[in-house]
């Protein structure tokens, strides 16, 4: 028989709060956690709310963080941030209030800095493929598809 571990409530809530202290949390990644604990629906609520009234969970305060470290240092767009803050089931004023943070001359650069090192990585001679390569990287990482677009037509007109 399989030993399940179980824990009272108090437990629970240090165990939240050491989990939210140690890396920002959205509600949903901390309510799954309360779930995979075995915790009832009732303490579940009870829990969320201490940790937000003791200021360990704040929505807003993770979708900042979420979306300057993602754009830092994976460069996505902002089509990529507002899917993957909206997975995580966070509010349309909450992640347009996080998209605002960032700057739209540190934006465009980011953006053709990017597009420049791929297109310069990129071997083959075949145009159209290289041409679909460059914009399908870019779309991927979430950048608004007239900015890719337009940046492979110069890219590629100047070549």
């Amino acid at each position: 028989m399989i030993q399940v571990k179980t824990y009272t409530v108090e437990e629970a809530k240090r165990k939240m709060e050491h989990y939210c202290a140690y890396q920002e949390r959205c509600h949903k990644e901390v309510r799954e956690k309360l779930i995979k604990m075995r915790m009832i629906p009732n303490v579940i609520d009870l829990i969320i709310t201490h940790l937000i009234n003791e200021n360990y969970l704040n929505e807003q305060r993770f979708a900042n963080t979420y979306v300057l470290g993602k754009f830092r240092i994976k460069k996505w767009g902002k089509f990529r941030l507002a899917q993957e803050l909206k997975k995580r089931e966070l509010s349309k004023y909450t992640i347009n209030k996080a998209l605002s943070n960032i700057s739209e001359k540190e934006y465009f650069e980011t953006f053709d800095e990017l597009a420049e090192k791929k297109f310069n990585s990129l071997r083959s001679t075949n145009k159209p493929t290289d041409r679909k390569k460059l914009a399908d990287y870019l779309l991927y990482r979430g950048w608004e598809p007239q900015f890719v677009y337009d940046k492979v037509a110069d890219l590629f007109s100047a070549k």
